[in-house]
């Protein structure tokens, strides 16, 4: 019996000094990182808005870290596909996801996911490409007002989408729900698509997003915008107000990149992360130059982006519910 108790002490003993070590383990790993490359999934095809916030902000964190930051893009299923490899990803401060509104409505719409919420969090925001919503040029519509009060006639007007889910669906629903619009959304592959859909009559207008639907407003002027969607107008494009400005002040939403890590990497890495991606946005030449192709530079703690992601799984909660947006 003696020789029973005197085993388990040595074993609390043991366990008493082991547990401090651990955590001592862990604070070193954190603060040795990072020791190799740092590999960011983005979830969609290279070219296009959040493609280019994450190589921007691979470019800069690089520098500041000192290590490689590695974009690799794994498109498809509406960005679930490269979430669920960051999902499913050891949580060691070396995968990241480059996230987008997907990251919080996926869950909402599909029948089914492959991840739960809970097995990404929150980083950092890298920046955004305000959202702009487009109708041929040759429409009769002078502002957003004119539009949705036209939708309102006969049968409607259709909208084109990036598919279920994707930030122009958002738009189209957002203006129905919030404003009594009669806009049917109308799902293409992709954003090129769907403009394309516009300039060739097939429906009466879309949201895009700044990157892809400036050029064809300034250099082009095949488009005529009548919003954007986002709360500041764009920097590269001042002169076109904000739908807030025109009396929709809950139609805010803009296509957005941020970073995700899988679950349980440790804190001390992710703040260091959120650090470097603010950083990097705030460098004078990297800024200049995104915002001359309409994305806007954020930045900013992780805090701060926790807040973001927790208010926008609320806000578009509402709509997902309300406009019935569920896969069938």
């Amino acid at each position: 019996m003696t020789q029973h108790l005197h085993r388990r002490a040595a074993i609390a003993a043991l366990l008493a000094t082991a547990l401090p070590l651990a955590g001592l383990g862990a604070a070193r790993a954190a603060d040795a990182w990072p020791s190799r490359p740092i590999r960011l999934v983005v979830p969609f095809s290279a070219g296009g808005a959040n493609d280019l916030m994450a190589r921007s902000a691979a470019e800069g964190a690089s520098k500041i870290l000192g290590q490689p930051v590695v974009v690799d893009n794994r498109p498809g299923a509406g960005g679930t596909v490269g979430a669920d490899i960051v999902a499913k990803a050891q949580p060691d401060g070396y995968t990241f996801l480059v996230s987008a509104a997907g990251v919080i409505s996926n869950s909402m719409i599909k029948k089914t996911m492959p991840f739960k919420d809970d097995a990404l969090v929150p980083v950092a925001m890298i920046g955004l490409a305000p959202s702009v919503i487009v109708v041929p040029k040759n429409a009769p519509y002078q502002n957003l007002r004119d539009f949705v009060e036209a939708s309102r006639k006969g049968q409607g007007f259709n909208f084109a989408t990036a598919g279920t889910g994707s930030t122009p669906h958002f738009v189209a629903e957002m203006l129905n729900v919030k404003y009594g619009a009669r806009l049917q959304p109308v799902p293409y592959k992709s954003g090129s698509e769907s403009t394309t859909a516009v300039l060739g009559g097939q429906v009466e207008g879309t949201s895009e997003a700044s990157i892809i639907a400036l050029p064809h407003i300034l250099h082009e002027g095949k488009f005529k915008a009548l919003a954007t969607t986002w709360t500041q107008r764009i920097s590269a494009y001042p002169q076109l107000s904000t739908a807030t400005e025109q009396g929709f002040a809950e139609l805010q939403i803009a296509h957005w990149a941020g970073i995700h890590a899988p679950k349980g990497t440790p804190p001390a890495i992710l703040d260091r992360l959120a650090a470097a991606v603010d950083k990097a946005m705030k460098e004078p030449a990297t800024a200049e130059k995104l915002k001359a192709v309409g994305i806007e530079p954020i930045g900013g703690t992780r805090a701060e982006f926790t807040k973001f992601v927790d208010a926008e799984r609320k806000r578009l909660g509402e709509i997902v519910k309300a406009a019935n947006m569920q896969e069938k």
